[in-house]
Protein backbone atom coordinates (compact mmCIF):
# COMPACT_ATOMS: atom_id res chain seq x y z
CA UNK A 1 0.00 0.00 0.00
CA UNK A 2 1.16 3.54 -0.65
CA UNK A 3 1.79 5.40 2.10
CA UNK A 4 0.53 8.43 0.64
CA UNK A 5 -2.19 7.37 -0.78
CA UNK A 6 -4.92 8.55 1.81
CA UNK A 7 -3.57 11.68 1.93
CA UNK A 8 -6.10 14.84 0.64
CA UNK A 9 -5.06 16.45 -3.00
CA UNK A 10 -4.84 20.27 -2.46
CA UNK A 11 -7.99 21.80 -4.28
CA UNK A 12 -7.32 22.45 -8.42
CA UNK A 13 -7.36 26.18 -7.85
CA UNK A 14 -4.24 25.83 -4.89
CA UNK A 15 -2.28 23.61 -7.68
CA UNK A 16 1.10 25.38 -8.79
CA UNK A 17 0.39 26.69 -13.05
CA UNK A 18 2.79 24.54 -14.99
CA UNK A 19 5.71 26.17 -15.89
CA UNK A 20 5.91 28.37 -19.20
CA UNK A 21 8.54 30.00 -20.79
CA UNK A 22 8.53 33.89 -20.48
CA UNK A 23 6.62 35.58 -22.93
CA UNK A 24 8.40 38.00 -25.65
CA UNK A 25 6.95 41.06 -27.76
CA UNK A 26 8.54 43.68 -30.13
CA UNK A 27 7.82 45.64 -33.18
CA UNK A 28 10.12 45.52 -35.86
CA UNK A 29 9.93 48.11 -38.61
CA UNK A 30 10.45 47.12 -42.46
CA UNK A 31 11.90 50.43 -44.04
CA UNK A 32 13.21 50.63 -47.35
CA UNK A 33 12.92 52.61 -50.97
CA UNK A 34 10.37 52.06 -53.05
CA UNK A 35 10.23 48.82 -54.71
CA UNK A 36 12.28 47.20 -52.34
CA UNK A 37 10.26 43.94 -51.62
CA UNK A 38 9.49 44.98 -48.02
CA UNK A 39 5.45 44.31 -48.27
CA UNK A 40 6.96 40.94 -50.22
CA UNK A 41 8.79 39.93 -47.17
CA UNK A 42 6.48 40.92 -44.37
CA UNK A 43 3.78 38.21 -46.51
CA UNK A 44 6.93 35.55 -46.36
CA UNK A 45 7.87 35.74 -43.07
CA UNK A 46 3.84 36.07 -41.75
CA UNK A 47 3.19 32.58 -44.31
CA UNK A 48 0.29 34.36 -45.63
CA UNK A 49 -1.11 37.53 -47.29
CA UNK A 50 -1.27 40.49 -45.31
CA UNK A 51 -0.13 43.47 -47.47
CA UNK A 52 -0.75 43.65 -50.96
CA UNK A 53 1.98 43.43 -53.60
CA UNK A 54 3.04 44.32 -57.12
CA UNK A 55 5.98 45.32 -59.04
CA UNK A 56 4.98 48.92 -59.25
CA UNK A 57 6.98 51.40 -56.88
CA UNK A 58 4.51 53.03 -53.48
CA UNK A 59 2.44 50.03 -53.73
CA UNK A 60 2.36 50.39 -49.97
CA UNK A 61 0.36 53.62 -48.66
CA UNK A 62 0.26 53.14 -44.86
CA UNK A 63 1.50 51.28 -41.71
CA UNK A 64 0.30 47.25 -41.65
CA UNK A 65 1.21 45.25 -38.69
CA UNK A 66 1.78 41.70 -39.54
CA UNK A 67 1.56 39.44 -36.16
CA UNK A 68 3.97 36.44 -36.60
CA UNK A 69 4.40 33.73 -33.87
CA UNK A 70 7.89 31.82 -33.47
CA UNK A 71 9.22 30.07 -30.66
CA UNK A 72 6.98 31.81 -28.02
CA UNK A 73 7.72 35.47 -29.57
CA UNK A 74 5.25 37.66 -30.86
CA UNK A 75 6.99 39.76 -33.50
CA UNK A 76 5.01 42.76 -34.81
CA UNK A 77 6.19 43.38 -38.51
CA UNK A 78 5.44 46.92 -39.39
CA UNK A 79 4.87 47.28 -43.63
CA UNK A 80 5.96 50.80 -44.04
CA UNK A 81 5.54 52.54 -47.86
CA UNK A 82 8.98 52.85 -49.25
CA UNK A 83 10.74 56.31 -48.60
CA UNK A 84 11.06 58.64 -51.48
CA UNK A 85 10.91 62.54 -52.23
CA UNK A 86 7.40 63.75 -51.51
CA UNK A 87 5.33 66.15 -53.86
CA UNK A 88 1.62 65.54 -52.95
CA UNK A 89 0.04 65.90 -50.08
CA UNK A 90 -0.70 62.39 -50.26
CA UNK A 91 3.27 62.09 -50.94
CA UNK A 92 3.94 63.59 -47.75
CA UNK A 93 1.53 61.52 -45.20
CA UNK A 94 3.03 58.42 -46.84
CA UNK A 95 6.54 59.21 -45.78
CA UNK A 96 5.19 60.68 -42.66
CA UNK A 97 3.77 57.11 -41.19
CA UNK A 98 6.84 55.68 -43.07
CA UNK A 99 9.18 57.23 -40.54
CA UNK A 100 6.91 56.94 -37.73
CA UNK A 101 6.71 53.12 -38.06
CA UNK A 102 10.43 53.52 -37.90
CA UNK A 103 10.23 56.04 -34.69
CA UNK A 104 7.66 53.62 -32.84
CA UNK A 105 9.55 50.08 -33.32
CA UNK A 106 11.90 48.34 -30.98
CA UNK A 107 14.00 47.87 -33.87
CA UNK A 108 13.98 48.87 -37.70
CA UNK A 109 15.19 46.44 -40.59
CA UNK A 110 16.26 48.05 -43.48
CA UNK A 111 15.59 46.65 -46.89
CA UNK A 112 17.79 47.37 -49.97
CA UNK A 113 17.61 45.80 -53.67
CA UNK A 114 20.78 44.19 -53.93
CA UNK A 115 20.12 44.44 -57.56
CA UNK A 116 19.68 48.43 -57.79
CA UNK A 117 22.52 48.66 -54.84
CA UNK A 118 23.04 51.94 -53.08
CA UNK A 119 20.77 54.30 -55.20
CA UNK A 120 20.45 58.62 -54.17
CA UNK A 121 16.94 56.81 -52.29
CA UNK A 122 18.93 54.21 -50.05
CA UNK A 123 21.49 56.97 -49.22
CA UNK A 124 19.04 59.54 -47.79
CA UNK A 125 17.49 56.70 -45.83
CA UNK A 126 20.66 55.69 -44.41
CA UNK A 127 21.22 58.93 -43.63
CA UNK A 128 18.61 59.93 -41.09
CA UNK A 129 18.70 56.17 -39.95
CA UNK A 130 22.17 57.40 -38.84
CA UNK A 131 20.95 60.08 -36.91
CA UNK A 132 18.73 57.90 -34.93
CA UNK A 133 18.90 55.45 -31.99
CA UNK A 134 16.93 52.53 -32.73
CA UNK A 135 18.97 49.09 -33.38
CA UNK A 136 18.98 48.73 -37.05
CA UNK A 137 19.48 45.63 -38.64
CA UNK A 138 20.07 45.13 -42.80
CA UNK A 139 18.74 43.20 -45.33
CA UNK A 140 19.84 42.70 -48.71
CA UNK A 141 16.98 41.47 -50.62
CA UNK A 142 16.77 40.04 -53.98
CA UNK A 143 19.89 38.10 -53.80
CA UNK A 144 18.96 35.58 -55.97
CA UNK A 145 19.00 38.45 -58.53
CA UNK A 146 22.52 39.13 -58.01
CA UNK A 147 26.16 37.47 -58.61
CA UNK A 148 27.67 36.51 -55.43
CA UNK A 149 30.69 38.60 -55.36
CA UNK A 150 28.36 41.89 -55.85
CA UNK A 151 26.96 41.67 -52.48
CA UNK A 152 29.93 41.28 -49.82
CA UNK A 153 31.44 44.90 -51.17
CA UNK A 154 27.78 46.49 -50.95
CA UNK A 155 26.91 44.97 -48.05
CA UNK A 156 30.31 46.38 -46.65
CA UNK A 157 29.89 50.07 -48.03
CA UNK A 158 26.32 50.07 -46.23
CA UNK A 159 28.10 48.62 -43.04
CA UNK A 160 30.38 51.94 -43.33
CA UNK A 161 27.79 54.05 -43.43
CA UNK A 162 25.49 52.67 -41.28
CA UNK A 163 26.17 50.98 -38.14
CA UNK A 164 24.32 47.71 -38.53
CA UNK A 165 23.80 45.10 -35.52
CA UNK A 166 23.31 42.03 -38.45
CA UNK A 167 23.33 41.77 -41.85
CA UNK A 168 21.17 39.50 -43.87
CA UNK A 169 21.47 38.08 -47.47
CA UNK A 170 17.77 37.25 -48.51
CA UNK A 171 15.03 36.72 -51.19
CA UNK A 172 11.87 37.71 -50.21
CA UNK A 173 10.30 36.63 -52.98
CA UNK A 174 12.12 33.12 -53.15
CA UNK A 175 12.06 32.65 -49.34
CA UNK A 176 15.42 32.53 -48.97
CA UNK A 177 17.90 32.70 -46.00
CA UNK A 178 14.06 34.06 -44.04
CA UNK A 179 15.07 30.97 -41.45
CA UNK A 180 18.41 32.78 -40.03
CA UNK A 181 15.96 36.46 -40.45
CA UNK A 182 12.99 35.12 -38.18
CA UNK A 183 15.02 33.03 -35.67
CA UNK A 184 17.23 36.19 -35.01
CA UNK A 185 14.15 38.41 -34.37
CA UNK A 186 12.49 36.18 -32.19
CA UNK A 187 15.40 35.57 -29.90
CA UNK A 188 16.11 39.64 -30.02
CA UNK A 189 12.15 40.57 -28.95
CA UNK A 190 12.12 42.09 -25.34
CA UNK A 191 10.23 40.08 -22.40
CA UNK A 192 6.90 41.11 -22.27
CA UNK A 193 3.05 40.30 -22.83
CA UNK A 194 1.44 39.57 -26.34
CA UNK A 195 -0.26 42.48 -27.89
CA UNK A 196 -2.13 40.60 -30.46
CA UNK A 197 -4.41 37.40 -30.09
CA UNK A 198 -1.96 34.22 -31.21
CA UNK A 199 -4.18 33.88 -34.19
CA UNK A 200 -4.58 37.12 -35.25
CA UNK A 201 -2.64 37.92 -39.15
CA UNK A 202 -2.68 41.51 -38.86
CA UNK A 203 -4.20 44.91 -37.51
CA UNK A 204 -5.72 45.66 -40.83
CA UNK A 205 -9.63 45.69 -40.39
CA UNK A 206 -12.01 44.08 -43.47
CA UNK A 207 -13.06 47.36 -45.13
CA UNK A 208 -10.11 48.56 -45.50
CA UNK A 209 -8.50 44.54 -46.92
CA UNK A 210 -11.14 44.92 -49.38
CA UNK A 211 -10.53 48.35 -50.50
CA UNK A 212 -6.54 47.56 -50.71
CA UNK A 213 -7.04 44.20 -52.81
CA UNK A 214 -9.03 45.97 -55.18
CA UNK A 215 -6.44 48.85 -55.22
CA UNK A 216 -3.58 45.93 -55.75
CA UNK A 217 -5.48 44.54 -58.87
CA UNK A 218 -5.74 48.84 -59.96
CA UNK A 219 -1.67 48.02 -60.01
CA UNK A 220 -1.98 45.04 -61.46
CA UNK A 221 -3.93 46.05 -64.78
CA UNK A 222 -3.87 49.36 -65.39
CA UNK A 223 -0.65 51.22 -66.22
CA UNK A 224 1.36 54.59 -66.33
CA UNK A 225 -0.24 57.62 -64.32
CA UNK A 226 -3.32 55.36 -63.20
CA UNK A 227 -2.65 53.29 -60.84
CA UNK A 228 -0.93 56.22 -58.19
CA UNK A 229 -3.90 58.32 -59.15
CA UNK A 230 -6.33 56.08 -57.66
CA UNK A 231 -7.53 55.06 -54.64
CA UNK A 232 -10.28 52.89 -53.07
CA UNK A 233 -12.81 53.17 -50.43
CA UNK A 234 -15.13 50.77 -49.08
CA UNK A 235 -18.73 52.29 -48.53
CA UNK A 236 -21.18 49.49 -47.83
CA UNK A 237 -20.35 46.17 -45.88
CA UNK A 238 -23.41 43.89 -45.60
CA UNK A 239 -23.66 40.65 -43.76
CA UNK A 240 -25.96 38.61 -45.99
CA UNK A 241 -27.93 35.49 -43.84
CA UNK A 242 -26.45 33.21 -46.26
CA UNK A 243 -23.10 33.70 -44.74
CA UNK A 244 -21.63 35.87 -47.25
CA UNK A 245 -20.88 39.19 -47.85
CA UNK A 246 -22.12 42.05 -49.84
CA UNK A 247 -19.07 45.12 -50.21
CA UNK A 248 -19.63 48.06 -52.52
CA UNK A 249 -16.19 50.08 -53.23
CA UNK A 250 -15.70 53.62 -54.93
CA UNK A 251 -12.53 53.84 -57.04
CA UNK A 252 -11.44 57.86 -57.23
CA UNK A 253 -9.18 58.77 -59.69
CA UNK A 254 -7.79 62.48 -60.65
CA UNK A 255 -8.95 62.91 -63.81
CA UNK A 256 -12.09 62.20 -66.40
CA UNK A 257 -9.01 60.25 -68.52
CA UNK A 258 -8.40 57.93 -66.11
CA UNK A 259 -11.73 56.88 -65.45
CA UNK A 260 -12.09 56.08 -68.91
CA UNK A 261 -9.12 53.95 -68.50
CA UNK A 262 -10.74 52.24 -65.78
CA UNK A 263 -13.58 51.35 -67.03
CA UNK A 264 -12.07 50.31 -69.92
CA UNK A 265 -14.72 49.05 -73.32
CA UNK A 266 -18.06 48.06 -72.05
CA UNK A 267 -17.12 48.04 -68.40
CA UNK A 268 -14.36 45.64 -69.19
CA UNK A 269 -11.52 46.45 -67.50
CA UNK A 270 -13.22 47.48 -64.18
CA UNK A 271 -14.96 44.33 -64.76
CA UNK A 272 -12.11 42.46 -64.82
CA UNK A 273 -10.30 44.31 -61.84
CA UNK A 274 -13.56 43.45 -59.64
CA UNK A 275 -13.70 39.96 -60.60
CA UNK A 276 -9.90 39.32 -59.73
CA UNK A 277 -10.28 40.80 -56.73
CA UNK A 278 -13.34 38.86 -55.52
CA UNK A 279 -11.76 35.95 -55.79
CA UNK A 280 -8.73 37.02 -53.73
CA UNK A 281 -11.20 37.87 -50.98
CA UNK A 282 -13.13 34.79 -51.15
CA UNK A 283 -9.60 32.76 -50.46
CA UNK A 284 -8.64 35.58 -47.78
CA UNK A 285 -11.73 35.80 -46.00
CA UNK A 286 -12.81 32.28 -46.78
CA UNK A 287 -16.51 33.17 -47.68
CA UNK A 288 -18.38 34.16 -50.73
CA UNK A 289 -18.15 37.68 -51.11
CA UNK A 290 -20.26 39.65 -53.98
CA UNK A 291 -18.58 42.96 -54.71
CA UNK A 292 -19.61 46.00 -56.61
CA UNK A 293 -17.20 48.51 -57.96
CA UNK A 294 -18.12 52.31 -58.98
CA UNK A 295 -15.42 54.94 -60.23
CA UNK A 296 -15.47 58.71 -59.98
CA UNK A 297 -13.22 61.08 -61.42
CA UNK A 298 -12.70 63.37 -58.17
CA UNK A 299 -9.90 65.77 -59.11
CA UNK A 300 -7.28 66.13 -56.56
CA UNK A 301 -8.15 63.64 -54.08
CA UNK A 302 -4.58 63.54 -52.98
CA UNK A 303 -4.65 66.84 -51.56
CA UNK A 304 -7.41 66.10 -49.29
CA UNK A 305 -7.30 65.75 -45.66
CA UNK A 306 -10.57 63.27 -45.36
CA UNK A 307 -9.47 61.15 -48.54
CA UNK A 308 -5.87 60.67 -46.22
CA UNK A 309 -7.58 60.14 -42.90
CA UNK A 310 -9.77 57.06 -45.24
CA UNK A 311 -6.59 55.75 -46.04
CA UNK A 312 -5.29 55.67 -41.86
CA UNK A 313 -2.50 58.41 -43.18
CA UNK A 314 -2.58 61.37 -40.91
CA UNK A 315 -2.44 64.92 -42.02
CA UNK A 316 0.62 66.92 -41.60
CA UNK A 317 -0.50 70.41 -42.28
Amino acid sequence: MNENQDLPHPPEEDRPAPSREPTRCGLVAVVGAPNAGKSTLVNALAGSKVTIVSPKPQTTRFRIRAVVMHEGSQIILVDTPGIFQPRRRLDRAMVAAAWGGAQDADRTLLIVDARAGLTDAVRAIVERLAKAAKPIWLALNKVDLVEPPRLLPLAAELNQLLTVEETFMISAEKSRGLDRLLEKMAADMPPGPYLFPEDELSDLPNRMLVAEIVREQILRQTHEEVPHHATVETENWQERKDGSVRVDCTIYVGRATQKAILIGDGGAKVKAIGQSARRELETLLERRVHLFLNVKDRPGWDEERGRLRALGLEDLD
